[in-house]
């Protein structure tokens, strides 16, 4: 009997571990942001202190500034600018003085939704809780006024513009223009800081604006090492002794940990995972499968795991949307491929595409079903919507002739095509031996 309770308590004993296992590691793999801080001998300490810098110097003696963060994703640029921050937030007066008003580009898509919400975060007064009043006129003169009437003694400004390039893309760049202009007339202490992942993003300003930016550009590299993203990769699996209670367990799940990052196969996947992006986030998103299957019954990480999330991270997105496609479709697009082939590349109209499709159904019409003219040209349409297909180079997007003859071009290679083909359910095998005569 009691042996019977003890394995019972045993086995609760390890569920508990489990579970404190997972929550340990989900919170850890699933928060999908930026590290806390910044090591002392990182490549990041000089672009620090130089926006450190920057930024101080609007606060404390009222000068504008305006600068640019570039590099890849996964570089650091959100990291560099949150530890700058944080640091300055210490200081009191830093706090009292300096007003914060945060954009992104893929959330305020035009000037007047950039402009409604400055005017929300800067608590103006015809701002309402977190609703904001007047035509985009009546905002751009409030802000402007809001910023102008001030002398280099009034409170500073930190405007910090997320996926800068968006904003560049906005009617007249009036939003860019205005915030710069501020900036170098000195009218109100304000600091304008962009982040960007384009290199050619000055390139993307007009003139005027160009004009009135101070052309500071803060260039980050991702240096990250292949010995260092192992060592990430450890560390984001490994469980602090501290924190877990049950120290056998967790000197036995680092144990394997260590065991996984000199396993030949798991460093294979890691460094195709490495070569085609070093940013720390992608790693994060290819353990979240892996760490998800951990349980009782699936005690440890397997190779078969991380093989398994690398395939769904690098899977590809124009094979996986041929698996939707209906069989009509599915032939028509080897029907292009075909011509593709044949004509080395040129461009085909629906016609073309057509003609090839009917050989194909009169030589095999005992196994493919055989549909009219004007179902295989819608056919045709929704491949185009689906962006599988598109027009020419120099045949414009309404094309003057009938859409039966205008040119078109294949946005699937044959590498696409075969394994989509392979994958898919219940396709006919007749259309799979035409797919193999490519």
């Amino acid at each position: 009997m009691s042996k019977r309770k003890s394995t019972g308590l045993t086995v609760v004993s390890e569920s508990a571990s489990y579970a404190e296992l997972q929550k340990i590691l989900r919170e850890r793999i699933y928060k999908i942001s930026a590290p806390e801080e910044i090591d002392e001998d990182s490549d990041l300490e000089k672009p620090r202190r130089h926006l450190l810098d920057l930024i101080q110097r609007c606060s404390s003696m009222g000068e504008s500034n305006s600068a640019l963060i570039i590099g890849p994703r996964g570089a650091g640029k959100t990291m560099l600018l949150k530890s700058v921050l944080d640091e300055l937030k210490e200081n009191r007066d830093f706090r009292d003085n300096v007003l914060e008003v945060h954009l992104n580009g893929l959330l305020q898509t035009d000037d007047r939704i950039a402009l409604k919400e400055i005017t929300r975060q800067l608590q103006l007064e015809n701002a309402v809780g977190d609703r904001v009043f007047g035509s985009f006129a009546d905002n751009l003169a409030f802000l402007l006024e809001a910023l102008k009437k001030g002398s280099r003694d009034s409170q500073a400004v930190l405007f910090v513009l997320e996926e800068f390039d968006l904003f560049a893309h906005h009617k007249n760049q009036t939003l860019l223009y205005n915030l710069f202009d501020v900036a170098q007339s000195q009218q109100a202490p304000i600091t304008v800081i962009g982040l960007t992942c384009r290199l050619d993003v000055i390139e993307l300003l007009e003139k005027r604006v160009k004009s009135r930016f101070s052309h500071r550009q803060i260039h980050l590299f991702n240096s990250l090492t292949f010995d260092r993203y192992l060592e990430v990769f450890s560390s984001l699996l490994t469980l602090p002794t501290a924190e877990v209670k049950d120290k056998k367990f967790c000197a036995k799940w680092n144990k394997h940990v260590q065991n996984l990052s000199d396993d030949p196969g798991v460093t294979t996947i890691l460094r195709k995972l490495y070569d085609t992006s070093k940013d720390i986030r992608t790693l994060k998103t290819f353990l979240m499968l892996p760490v998800a299957r951990i349980s009782l019954s699936h005690s440890r990480l397997e190779l078969a795991d991380f093989a398994e999330a690398h395939k769904i991270l690098t899977a590809d997105s124009k094979s996986n949307t041929l698996h939707g496609l209906s069989v009509l479709e599915l032939c028509l697009v080897v029907a292009m491929r075909r011509l593709s082939d044949i004509f080395v590349n040129q461009p085909f109209n629906f016609q073309m595409v057509y003609n090839e499709y009917q050989k194909f159904v009169q030589t095999r019409s005992h196994a493919v079903q055989g549909f009219e003219r004007p179902v295989v040209l819608k056919a045709f349409e929704h491949l185009q919507q689906m962006e599988l297909v598109r027009a020419a180079e120099g045949a414009g997007i309404g094309g003057r002739g009938q859409k039966e003859f205008r040119p078109m071009t294949l946005m699937i290679d044959r590498s696409q095509l075969m394994q989509a083909i392979q994958k898919y359910p219940a396709c006919p095998t007749e259309v799979k031996h035409w797919a193999n005569t490519l």
